[in-house]
């Protein structure tokens, strides 16, 4: 029998008995979840309908994936993407800025994130120079054509927004929110008045209701005390990174700061695997090189932090992967997390950031999950190679590899995965 059921009843409660449910269902048979059980789960109508154990639940006329052998997971988001600059790393020359070029890197990129596990990300769009709003919206109509593959959520990010340059900018970020931009960003490091910057940005956000998601270093202890003070309250949220700088303060500068921006409600997100394209130029400003975010110091004081992924191949780190469960990894070998703290950095933390709903591995929550071959977390996020993506209830990416070794005596001892011979001897891959 299912042991899990929906904490709220809806109108026509899901028969969790055991018997078929509608057409679309799909059943993920045998999965091993964290706290060890291995289940059945059934998904239906973009939800969990029900988690039994397993052999308990029937697809009905739907789909049964066997997922033997896998840790299922909620699956994880990216809040920290750069789509637009992803993938230009070896591009000789001038990097292409022509609409069709964005919209085919950021399709690309985002596919990227999916197959490694990320139902939904957030990329960083710049909207000032000769480009205008062009970028924004080609990563827009890229948004529409993944839509029931991954949610792509944009964020509109100026360079400069005070002084008489920054009319301009606020007129184009208003704009943008016009267009459909989710999330208003902003690069206060690089413009001449930082705090006016922000002051910008917070207002606007607060005019249209919108999030708030802002490029900073963070090595200025008063100017990110003077940010937290402005952000505390501001609905739906306000969220800064890479904050890097945060990292080469004094320890009691940084702790004080930390406290701040606790009490202010504000999200950090820090990018384990590199840098991000929003500080490209920092070096002329100053900065002491790359790094990331104080994140065990940010997590005593209380604050939210959220890890993502920044560039992806492109200037900035030209062998970035996109890869969550990596930045995991890196949270827990580097960063001093327990794996069960690293993942909820990719997954929880990233998800609220985004403001999208909390999954569970129980039902009547999202099926946004993620199914990693391996026993336990730690094994998972060590060798994380064969992968299942379910977005919207629906299986949407599937990775599957296969280590074989060479037909010897510790092989057979140990009952490992052999290269098979074809009859005239030859190898077979």
């Amino acid at each position: 029998m299912p042991d899990s059921q929906p904490q709220q009843q809806p109108q026509q409660p899901p028969r969790n008995d055991g018997a078929a449910p509608g057409p679309a269902a799909l059943v993920l048979g045998g999965a091993r979840l964290a706290d060890g059980r291995t289940v059945d789960v059934r998904l239906s109508g973009g939800r969990i309908e029900a988690v039994g154990t397993a052999g308990s639940l029937s697809p009905g006329t739907g789909t049964r994936l066997d997922l033997g052998g896998y840790l299922l997971l909620p699956a994880p988001a990216e809040p920290h993407a750069h789509c637009d600059t992803a993938l230009t790393a070896e591009i000789a020359g001038p990097v292409p800025y022509a609409p069709e070029d964005i919209q085919r890197r950021t399709t690309e990129a985002a596919l990227l994130h999916l197959g490694h596990g990320a139902t939904a990300l957030r990329t960083h769009v710049r909207i000032s120079g000769v480009h205008g709003l062009s970028s924004l919206e080609a990563v827009l109509q890229a948004r529409i054509a993944l839509r029931g593959l991954i949610d792509v959520h944009a964020v509109a990010v100026p360079r400069v927004l005070t002084g008489a340059a920054g009319a301009d900018g606020l007129a184009m970020l208003r704009d943008a929110v016009k267009m459909g931009a989710a999330v208003i960003g902003g690069c206060p490091d690089l413009d001449p008045d930082p705090t006016g910057h922000a002051e910008a940005v917070l207002d606007l956000a607060a005019r249209h209701g919108c999030a708030v998601d802002l490029h900073t270093d963070g090595d200025d202890p008063a100017r990110l005390a003077r940010f937290a003070a402005m952000a505390g309250g501001l609905r739906p949220g306000v969220t800064i990174g890479p904050c890097s700088g945060l990292s080469r303060l004094p320890r009691d500068v940084a702790a004080r700061i930390a406290d701040r921006l606790a009490a202010a409600g504000v999200t950090v997100v820090c990018l384990p695997q590199g840098d991000c394209a929003g500080l490209e130029d920092r070096g002329a400003r100053g900065s002491h090189g790359a790094g990331w975010a104080p994140v065990r110091l940010l997590r005593s004081a209380g604050v939210r932090v959220a890890a993502g992924s920044g560039a992806l191949r492109d200037a900035v780190n030209p062998v970035g992967r996109g890869d969550p469960l990596e930045a995991a990894f890196l949270l827990a070998s580097r960063g001093g997390l327990r794996p069960e703290e690293a993942y909820e950095a990719v997954c929880g933390r990233a998800r609220a950031a985004m403001g999208l709903p909390e999954v569970r591995v129980e039902a009547g929550f999202p099926a946004e999950l993620l199914a990693v071959r391996g026993d336990g977390l730690a094994g998972v996020l060590s060798l994380a190679y064969s992968r299942v993506v379910v977005h919207e209830g629906r299986m949407v990416a599937r990775t599957s590899a296969v280590r074989e070794y060479c037909d010897s005596a510790a092989a057979v001892a140990l009952d490992l995965p052999r290269q098979t011979r074809s009859q005239d001897g030859d190898e077979q891959p």
